[in-house]
């Protein structure tokens, strides 16, 4: 379950190896290392080669995008099957904003993606005028794109956005017997829903894919060599890019570093993070705690927890409108966890709903149809991804026992977390052995590495592990924050390293840290109300 955002203001192949079907836990890791002479790199050097040769030709962004001018939209063809780069193709959408400074001070394209697996970066070079990015705006052109099986590149689908948003769903902290039984059987029909829409392309989502589409990417655009910026999922796939093709890289920003051990991708990864997710579930309570006066929640955690599984047990019983029910409450406080720029609104939504007023709670957390179509679809995505990288243990008694385990130290986000992977458990598709991420020294130009010390989607121990697995790279730490994605944030200093590696290339020594960003302010509905009275006549 990772971030698809980052603030805006705020192998070479391995053969595909099938798990066995009785298997009770991922294989060890049995990590592969970069092969220059694989069918799929050589496959990836001929597509780059015809898109060098074919360009981008960008024009006004189609309706669909909901980008302005001065964005630009093109396209660029990628093999579904590197091994085969002469075979079938799919077409991934780019969008850009040339850099607005002097010709003469232009230091190429700056490529962006903000995680996932599953989310788009059409929307980025809309950054570029943000106080935060324009000088950065004015040296780059600012490229988003949408990786293969997002948004209009080769959509992928699993299901019926209307039965993927259903509303209200319970998803006790606690769940019976049957209740697991009834996930089981979700995750089954789920996995099974993907394997029919896509046939035989399903194996081909994969991160080392979204790595060599990305090679593509650069060759049409023109760019020799590269210039990335990758948020939480797209620093593992900018890992990787990294690990396949160093000569190609010309820098790199990896923000909200996920762990890229081998052993790690994705199951272990995914424990990790339901763990860290108690740490700043607490982090969130203390704040609220801090404004007892603000909100009347409690003046302690222990309180503020007391008030939040009160609302948690009403909405049980009695759904919210209709549609918010335990799993839409949980869904809307884990986004807490990510951005504490929602820890006002969702503090002020419990408050409110305390005191008989569930407006606030119902606009927070009940599902949007307008956004069941991309919702549905980035989920299709994130999974089949996850599920074709690496080993997932096919018995449900390992995951019963793991979560089970863990759900005693971390009840808040573990078993949501567990049941959003569980389609994994019985995928059809061939799974990949990760590729061992590690560049020789030297071998790379320095990158940059930025983190939050108590992030919770990434836990800081992967920013540690991809710096001791890529020399050269530093290391840029913000004390004592949690926001997943601080590139472009509310941190000056963090913003300040940002520009700097971008704009000179120069990095750190190694590590530097910065002092935390200022905490929310809390900010009351009724608060607000008052600021928009009339003033008094004088």
């Amino acid at each position: 379950m990772y971030g698809t955002v980052a603030s805006l203001g705020s192998l070479a192949v391995t053969a595909l190896v099938a798990v066995p079907a009785g298997g009770a836990e991922p294989r060890a890791a049995q990590p592969r290392a970069a092969d220059t002479r694989t069918a799929e790199t050589l496959g990836t050097a001929e597509a780059a080669r015809r898109a060098a040769a074919a360009g981008i030709a960008f024009g006004a962004c189609p309706k669909a995008e909901d980008l302005p001018a001065p964005a630009r939209c093109g396209t660029v063809k990628v093999p579904l099957d590197y091994a085969k780069p002469s075979g079938r193709l799919i077409t991934l959408t780019v969008s850009r904003v040339k850099a607005a400074g002097k010709p003469a001070k232009r230091l190429g394209a700056l490529v962006y993606n903000p995680g996932g697996p599953g989310a788009s970066s059409m929307y980025f070079p809309m950054a570029a005028e943000l106080p935060e990015w324009k000088r950065i705006g004015a040296a780059y052109d600012f490229v988003g794109y949408a990786p293969r099986g997002v948004g209009r590149s080769a959509t992928l689908s699993c299901q019926s956005p209307k039965d993927f948003t259903k509303a209200p769903t319970q998803d006790p902290a606690e769940p019976s017997a049957a209740y697991r039984q009834q996930r089981i059987d979700g995750a089954k029909a789920y996995a099974d829903g993907c394997a029919r829409n896509a046939g035989d392309a399903l194996r081909h989502y994969t991160s080392l894919n979204n790595a060599r589409d990305l090679d593509v990417l650069r060759a049409a655009l023109g760019e020799r060599r590269l210039t990335f910026m990758g948020a939480s999922y797209g620093t593992y796939f900018g890992a990787l890019y990294a690990t396949l093709f160093p000569t190609h890289v010309r820098g790199m920003v990896f923000d909200s570093a996920v762990n890229p051990a081998p052993g790690q991708i994705w199951y272990r990864n995914n424990l990790d993070q339901s763990l860290a997710f108690e740490g700043r579930w607490a982090d969130f309570r203390t704040w609220v705690a801090k404004h007892h006066r603000t909100y009347r929640l409690g003046d302690t955690p222990q309180k503020v927890l007391a008030a939040y599984e009160k609302v948690r047990a009403a909405v049980a019983k009695k759904p919210a409108g209709g549609t918010v029910g335990a799993g839409e409450l949980q869904s809307a406080f884990l986004r807490a966890g990510y951005y504490d720029d929602y820890w006002a609104m969702r503090a002020t939504a419990l408050s409110e709903y305390l005191k008989g007023n569930p407006r606030p709670l119902i606009d927070q957390a009940a599902p949007k149809p307008e956004a069941a179509w991309d919702d549905e679809n980035g989920n299709a995505v994130y999974t089949a991804v996850e599920c074709n990288d690496a080993p997932w243990p096919t018995d449900w008694q390992v995951w019963n026992r793991d979560n089970t385990k863990l759900a005693a130290r971390a009840p808040f986000e573990t078993w949501a977390n567990a049941w959003m992977n569980l389609p994994c458990a019985f995928w059809s598709a061939p799974r990949q052995e990760p590729l061992e991420v590690r560049v020789k020294p030297g071998a790379l130009p320095p990158t940059l590495i930025l983190a939050a010390e108590r992030d919770a989607a990434t836990p800081y121990p992967g920013a540690l592990e991809l710096q001791r697995r890529l020399p050269g790279a530093a290391l840029v730490t913000e004390r004592g924050a949690g926001t997943h994605g601080i590139g472009g944030g509310d941190n000056a200093c963090v913003n300040g390293h940002l520009e700097r590696y971008l704009l000179t290339g120069r990095t750190p020594v190694r590590r530097a840290q910065c002092a935390p960003h200022r905490e929310p302010n809390p900010v009351s509905l009724d608060e607000r109300a008052v600021a928009r009275r009339p003033a008094p006549a004088v």
